[in-house]
């Protein structure tokens, strides 16, 4: 946050390595060590007891509701709450877009976060969507039955030999998710005005083992310093000039009705994305 930026394009669970190797987009490339080895550290990490009046942050992953506390940022829009996909279990790279620019729109004078929900699964691309997985709708294999897996994570399927799917499609599947978010990057890249940078929240194991641990690991597990988790993206597009950004009190929520539909709902969407 203390970056000299006016936009900032978060790609959820992003490899440097896999962004350095299939982005196309204009501009400079640099690595950072993130602060979390998963979005809860993350967002705990960077934005916790601190206040942001001046930006607005537009977020697909539904742990900013859960860890953002009141009055940290001038606005927050909760876009896996507003355009949820029931059948992808996820938030498409579109919604954002639609969002982000609508909060563009309506704060022209705020820094802008926003939050995408991909590469990390659902994996919605062609060959994510052949695959039996936490997060997309289908039929539920023979395996998944006798393993009772039909609910579990992907990473936790590979880490137990339950997945049908082998380490190989998976990886492409992952890549296809990333390869599908960045034309919607580029989208607002073309939108959003003054100095935008592109990153990631952390990154992804794809079996690598990690100390002090003597088994292959897969997801992101909190708590690792390892270079696949936490070495993502900086990526910088040119620009012409900064955007002129100022602070004012934040937005007043809405009263929570107070029922628990909402921690339901939240714990629901966590699921859907493998994070409880």
């Amino acid at each position: 946050m203390d970056e000299p930026w006016e936009n900032l394009l978060i790609l959820d669970g992003c490899r440097y390595d896999v962004f350095e190797e299939t982005h196309r987009l204009e501009g400079t490339l640099s690595s950072v060590e993130s602060r979390g080895s998963n979005s809860e550290e993350f967002i705990t990490e960077n934005f916790s007891g601190r206040t942001f009046h001046d930006t607005v942050y537009v977020s697909a992953n539904p742990f900013t509701e859960v860890l953002i506390e009141d009055g940290v940022f001038h606005d927050v829009v909760n876009v896996f709450d507003l355009a949820w996909d029931e059948d992808l279990r996820t938030v498409t790279p579109d919604a954002v877009v639609e969002h982000t620019r609508k909060a563009y729109e309506r704060y022209p004078d705020k820094r802008i976060i926003s939050h995408f929900m991909q590469p990390h699964y659902p994996f919605i691309g062609e060959t994510g969507r052949k695959m039996s997985h936490r997060g997309l709708s289908g039929e539920v294999t023979e395996l998944d039955r006798k393993a009772d897996s039909a609910d579990l994570p992907i990473w936790t399927m590979l880490r137990y030999r339950l997945s049908e799917a082998t380490l190989e499609e998976v990886w492409t599947a992952y890549a296809e998710n990333l390869a599908l978010v960045l034309p919607a990057v580029e989208e607002l890249l073309d939108v959003l005005e003054g100095k935008s940078v592109v990153t990631a929240d952390h990154g992804n194991l794809f079996g690598e083992k990690v100390r002090p641990l003597p088994i292959r690991t897969y997801g992101h597990p909190p708590g690792f310093r390892t270079p696949e988790l936490v070495t993502v993206p900086w990526f910088v597009p040119p620009f012409e000039r900064h955007r002129s950004v100022r602070s004012d009190p934040p937005q007043v929520a809405a009263d929570d009705a107070g029922d628990g539909s909402d921690d339901a709902r939240i714990e629901q969407r966590l699921r859907d994305l493998g994070y409880v």
